[in-house]
């Protein structure tokens, strides 16, 4: 499990070793924290090592499978590193399909609704191949995601290895950094220090928001059941990010209101995943309703809260 120290690396450790699976976490730590694996230091099944994926990937022993999810994956993250962003989606993903291929295991690779870019189909399905600015700022991001695609497909056509690909939509949950510029932590954050939620342009654009116990779950059938063909998991249910503001003041009692800011370089007015084949090959579709998952999100942040800053990016 590469970048397992991270936001869903750690929720799917976590579910792979409750299905009663080995687990070997890999991480180096730029963007994913060791608190979010603490819980598993006495595991008997689960393993840590502290390693860059852009380099040789040694394992001993068998493997069924590799899951590549490690990258820098929010706005300020990939703005703040770009050149490792764009290395541990080509470089990184050489070396876990390489290790996949070298062990017979399948390999599953971590893509993003970002493959797509400012989208002029809507909902995106995913035969929709996307409109990219790729010299723009997030460029890095989105690039190195669609390179990773191309890589992944071209080892399964090429050496005939077993591979998924799974195109993720914003996901939210516990083990989210407070500061990593996400438009729910953002939110959230800012709300339980009784400051103004940061909004972008007039708050229109839209956002469909999956909790990770659902992303997890369909991750862990498209693992399972999936095919090559990449697969979009996230909620369909879209709502405009100033809806989400006013739902998040609601639930924390903020009284801070909101604040415009401008809208960031390339940021996607739309955003909102077509499941129907996830639903038709997977039998899967999310279940717990955004009010549900903010207030689970709320419960995790408010001790952080206090001495976290909200970062003006978001996604």
């Amino acid at each position: 499990m590469t970048g397992a120290a991270g936001f869903l690396g750690s929720h799917i450790c976590d579910r792979l070793l409750a299905l009663g699976a080995r687990v070997i976490g890999m991480d180096n730590f730029l963007t994913g924290h060791p608190t979010n694996l603490a819980h598993l230091t006495r595991h008997p099944d689960f393993q840590f090592t502290r390693h860059d994926v852009t380099t040789f990937i040694e394992i001993e022993g068998p493997l069924d499978g590799v899951l590549h999810f490690a990258s820098p994956a929010s706005p300020v993250d990939y703005l703040e590193l770009p050149i490792q962003t764009l290395k541990v989606g080509s470089l990184g993903t050489h070396k876990a399909l390489g290790l996949a291929r070298a062990k017979g295991a399948r390999l599953l690779l971590a893509s993003t609704s970002e493959v797509y870019g400012d989208p002029l189909v809507h909902p995106q399905p995913e035969s929709y191949w996307g409109n990219v600015n790729p010299v723009g700022p997030r460029g890095v991001y989105d690039e190195a995601k669609r390179f990773a695609e191309a890589m992944t497909m071209a080892y399964h056509r090429f050496h005939g290895l077993d591979t998924r690909i799974v195109r993720i939509f914003n996901t939210y949950g516990p083990r989210m950094r407070p500061n990593d510029g996400r438009v729910v932590s953002n939110f959230i954050v800012q709300a339980l220090r009784g400051e103004p939620l940061t909004i972008y342009g007039d708050g229109s654009q839209t956002r469909s928001f999956c909790y990770v116990d659902d992303l997890v779950e369909g991750i862990v059938r498209a693992f399972e059941r999936g095919t090559s063909e990449p697969i979009n998991l996230g909620n369909p249910i879209e709502c405009t990010v100033r809806q989400l503001a006013d739902q998040v003041l609601r639930l924390t009692g903020g009284t801070g209101g909101v604040e415009a800011r401008p809208l960031p370089t390339d940021d996607p007015q739309v955003r909102q995943p077509d499941i129907a084949r996830a639903r038709e090959r997977l039998g899967w579709e999310p279940v717990v309703p955004l009010e549900d998952g903010l207030r689970r999100t709320i419960e995790y942040f408010r001790p952080l809260a206090a001495g976290a800053r909200a970062t003006a990016v978001e996604r």
